[in-house]
């Protein structure tokens, strides 16, 4: 069971090194590529929200004994998505954010 949230915890810290990356390079971005980067930041987003779904729902499957070190870390991941939520739109101008709109 740990094996598949181990596997999620894996796929999570990737995703968010790249998401990282990827928000501190947006401002250096030419208006066209900016756009094109935001988009695809928000896509991983989405992704890594998902991978937090389904590390809640196997840490759920976790006998209540042992849950409690499972619990700490999903805590310290959803802080973790948290900042980089706001990361991503505190470096993102709104004109960006909303230009489909």
């Amino acid at each position: 069971m740990s094996s598949d949230f181990e596997g999620y915890e894996q796929d999570f810290a990737v995703l968010t090194a790249e998401i990282t990356s990827k928000i501190a390079r947006v401002p250096r971005l030419p208006p066209d590529e900016k756009k094109q980067m935001v988009a695809n930041v928000e896509k991983q987003l989405e992704e890594a929200k998902e991978l937090l779904e389904q590390m809640d729902l196997e840490v759920r499957e976790i006998p209540p004994q042992s849950r409690g070190m499972y619990s700490n870390r999903m805590r310290s991941y959803k802080q973790e998505m948290g900042k980089l939520e706001t990361d991503f739109v505190s470096q993102i101008p709104s004109f960006v954010i909303f230009s489909d709109l």
